[in-house]
């Protein structure tokens, strides 16, 4: 089944509100095993909103719609999709009798336009709603599917999992659901990661193979249309086979996780733990780790250095290696090496990252922006220090030299890379 979901509302043309009920939908569908192929915005406006219709019932045999079921003039997807079917609206009883029983409670004087969300396209079937008042429409017209869900998140959320799922499944019969595993991947970028694995790409079929990229982390997500879990896990692992074989040094979970989350996983299971000593990111690694439920039984603690006293001061920095015509300065695999080794000692774990380097906006130390070092100090072993040229603005330099730091320590807990 191919879907076309139309948002309706001329405040999401005017950037007023995000479009996040596509995002929402466009994940559910997928579950279901409903490839999305379009997503429309269409404004507060009859004729419009009908044209759209027309569009999407030329490529789509599903359609779904957010917003403009509401008690307002301007809420016309009802109307419209009425008009262009051919078809009268009715009223629902039991809706109508549930907006009477709130003005009751309440108090108040019903409010007559309030009459419209309990309106029904005739022979459609009606979807509740648990968290507002607007009936939402499902009706299946020669083939092709409407599904009409109210615009407000809290109300398009509940209602398209309950009620509008089970109507769809009851529209797809025996179809299949679709299955997908995501795989993480860190230190490598998405276009050496796709290089790695165009082959693949470019003859997929079934299963398929979808890149994501984000800042420090890449992700790949394997999909297949399967009966059952087994099947899909049958079909499933040849790609997945290969996949891992071509990515084991960069490829850290086979779920939806950040980086910290395996690393802080890795460290529990090992009963080891990790200290941090950051400049020029400025405690975000810490921030990252400690975001995870659980850090706290390997997490001992860090300094943010950022001045050249608290170096020497707390973690031991020889005031050589930071001052000096010959000094290699701050930003030198000289002074990582130190921050990660005074850092490991001073709070006696068995790990210590170091981070640091220049994030800009301009140049410091004559040392270009983007210039990071990383250290890894580990209990019984040789410490590791890399040197990272790294692209983008502050913050974007900040999160990769954090997540740089935290594939370090991965590669070492896993057993990964060259070590």
């Amino acid at each position: 089944m191919r879907a076309e979901i139309i948002a309706v509302g001329t405040e999401l043309l005017l950037g007023q509100i995000v479009n996040t009920n596509a995002q929402y939908l466009s994940r559910g569908l997928a579950e279901l095993g409903i490839d999305v192929y379009y997503q429309t915005v269409v404004g507060d406006n009859k004729d419009r909103l009908i044209q759209a219709i027309g569009i999407a019932r030329g490529r789509a045999d599903l359609l779904v719609f957010t917003g403009g079921l509401g008690p307002t003039l301007d809420d016309l997807t009802r109307d419209a999709l009425a008009e262009y079917l051919g078809r009268d609206i009715g009223l629902h009883e039991p809706t109508m009798a549930k907006i009477m029983d709130m003005f009751s409670s309440r108090g108040g004087a019903f409010i007559e336009s309030n009459r419209r969300q309990a309106l029904l396209i005739e022979g459609a079937v009606p979807l509740r709603n648990d968290t507002g008042l607007a009936v939402g429409n499902a009706l299946n017209v020669d083939g092709t599917c409407y599904l009409l869900l109210p615009g407000p998140p809290r109300e398009m959320k509940p209602m398209f999992d309950n009620d509008g799922s089970s109507w769809l499944k009851e529209q797809l019969g025996p179809a299949f659901t679709l299955h997908s595993v995501m795989l993480k991947f860190a230190g490598i970028g998405e276009s050496k990661l796709e290089d790695v694995l165009l082959d693949l790409i470019q003859a997929q079929q079934d299963p398929t193979i979808a890149p994501y990229a984000k800042e420090g982390e890449v992700a790949v997500r394997v999909s297949t249309k399967a009966a059952d879990a087994g099947e899909a896990a049958s079909k499933l692992e040849a790609t997945l086979t290969e996949i891992r074989g071509r990515t084991r040094e960069h490829l850290y979970a086979e779920e939806d996780v950040p980086l910290e989350a395996t690393v802080v996983r890795l460290l529990t299971q090992q009963q080891r733990t990790l200290a941090l000593a950051e400049s020029c990111t400025g405690g975000l690694v810490s921030q990252l780790v400690t975001t995870i439920p659980g850090s706290a039984v390997v997490y001992k603690g860090g300094v943010v250095s950022y001045s050249n006293e608290v170096k020497i001061g707390q973690l031991g920095v020889p005031q050589a290696l930071l001052e000096g015509a010959e000094a290699p300065g701050a930003i030198s695999a000289e002074t990582a090496m130190a921050m990660a080794e005074g850092m490991r000692a001073a709070a006696d774990a068995d790990f210590a990252l170091s981070v640091t380097g220049n994030a800009g906006p301009a140049a410091a130390e004559d040392k270009p922006v983007g210039l990071v070092y990383v250290g890894l100090a580990e209990r019984g072993r040789d410490t590791r220090v890399e040197k990272l040229q790294l692209a983008g603005d502050r913050e974007g330099i900040r999160l990769r030299a954090a997540k740089r730091a935290l594939y370090m320590l991965w590669q070492s807990l896993s057993g990964q890379g060259q070590l």
